[in-house]
């Protein structure tokens, strides 16, 4: 019983404490909004400009993403991107030989690996 009177306290507190943020929020937008601050932005009537992937990256995975990308770190997929990328590069400096089949067949690979790990991921949303 006692339990029940803790949880229910805490809820409204933190539904007090969310109401206060929300109030405190919608008045500086209305003061933005007064002052012509908000017109003034770059972008004002514009859609925003979520960055790149947004659209694509499957519903349930982007606030996840987002911390993660907020935070510096990317995606296990992103970076096999960034490593196909630059072995790419890396190949067109390199002359036909032995040294750049065997790059071809690293990239291959790498793209293997990535495309399962996409597949993955739109059948599951999970890595």
């Amino acid at each position: 019983m006692n339990d029940d009177k803790t949880g229910s306290a805490s809820a409204e507190k933190r539904e007090q404490r969310l109401k206060l943020l929300e109030d405190h929020i919608g008045r500086s937008l209305a003061a933005s909004e007064a002052s012509g601050e908000l017109r003034t932005a770059r972008n004002w009537g514009q859609p925003l400009d979520l960055g790149d992937g947004y659209e694509q990256t499957p519903v349930e995975l982007r606030m996840g993403y987002k911390i993660l990308k907020d935070a510096g770190v990317v995606p296990p997929e992103v970076e096999l991107m960034r490593e196909i990328e630059a072995l790419g590069l890396r190949l067109q400096t390199l002359a036909e030989g032995e040294e750049a089949t065997a790059l071809r067949q690293h990239i291959a690979d790498k793209r293997l690996q990535l495309s399962m790990r996409l597949e993955r991921l739109r059948a599951t949303g999970a890595h």
